[in-house]
């Protein structure tokens, strides 16, 4: 049997991958995040596969199921919010999995910072702007960052920097990347990308916290920071331009 870690995509159930869905289609066991992993996804499980909600269990108990599968012979479909490969938690079970001695494969999925980009309309890399994504979060109610890891450090660049798991405290990270992007920053927070109850909240780092919590977003959110969300004069890409199709 294998262990199958898939991204389910940002939220809405239909941004799942074909080899996600088929993975979970052909997986008599399904451990899923309750609170994050929208419950449509389900219906492509097969029937009477084993449907275990982990938003309430340990990671001993939750690899504790997977080893139980393991030795009975059965596929495990474990969905993560998002893609696996950034702030999924992964690691530590593939940690596990791996002294234990029980297979796993990975299928990414779509992020929550490229559904947030699609629901701004915005790309993230615009020539002359910003070449370069920060993905991040901050350390409150979580593992520490490790040195070097501060927002005013990664700040230094002024690079497009999208902020999972902080949204909660937006008024730390505003503080703490004024003194980089300046307070007439662009921002944008992005709640529940792709879902039918998408929130989308702009703002400047000077006013950013303040429309947040009118709008009463408190999780599920990215925060995005940097000029590339209102650039409009810039110039084109090389990619298509004329000199390279000549060449």
């Amino acid at each position: 049997m294998t262990v199958h870690f898939i991204g389910a995509g940002p939220g809405a159930a239909d941004l799942i991958t074909v080899r996600g869905r088929d993975l979970l289609a052909a997986s008599p066991v399904c451990l899923y995040a309750g609170s994050l992993v929208p419950e449509e996804l389900l219906a492509f499980c097969p029937p009477g596969a084993r449907l275990v909600d982990t938003a309430r269990l340990d990671l001993e108990r939750i690899v504790g199921e997977m080893v139980a599968a393991h030795r009975a012979g059965r596929d495990v479909a474990r969905l993560h919010s998002g893609d696996p490969s950034v702030f999924s938690a992964v690691a530590e079970q593939m940690r596990r999995l791996d002294t234990a001695g029980v297979p796993y494969d990975v299928t990414p999925g779509v992020p929550a910072f490229a559904a947030a980009a699609a629901a701004l309309g915005r790309e993230f890399t615009v020539p002359g702007v910003a070449q370069t994504v920060v993905l991040t979060r901050i350390a409150q109610r979580a593992t520490p960052m490790p040195p070097g890891e501060d927002l005013a450090t990664l700040g230094a660049a002024r690079a497009t920097m999208v902020l999972h798991l902080a949204v909660q405290h937006i008024e730390t990270v505003a503080a703490d990347l004024t003194g980089r992007y300046g307070a007439d920053c662009p921002v944008a927070v992005v709640a529940r990308a792709s879902r039918a109850d998408e929130l989308i909240v702009r703002g400047t780092l000077a006013d950013i916290a303040a429309r947040v919590r009118d709008a009463g977003i408190v999780r599920t959110a990215v925060i995005v920071v940097g000029a590339a969300l209102t650039a409009e004069q810039f110039p084109d890409s090389h990619l298509y331009s004329a000199a390279r199709c000549r060449d």
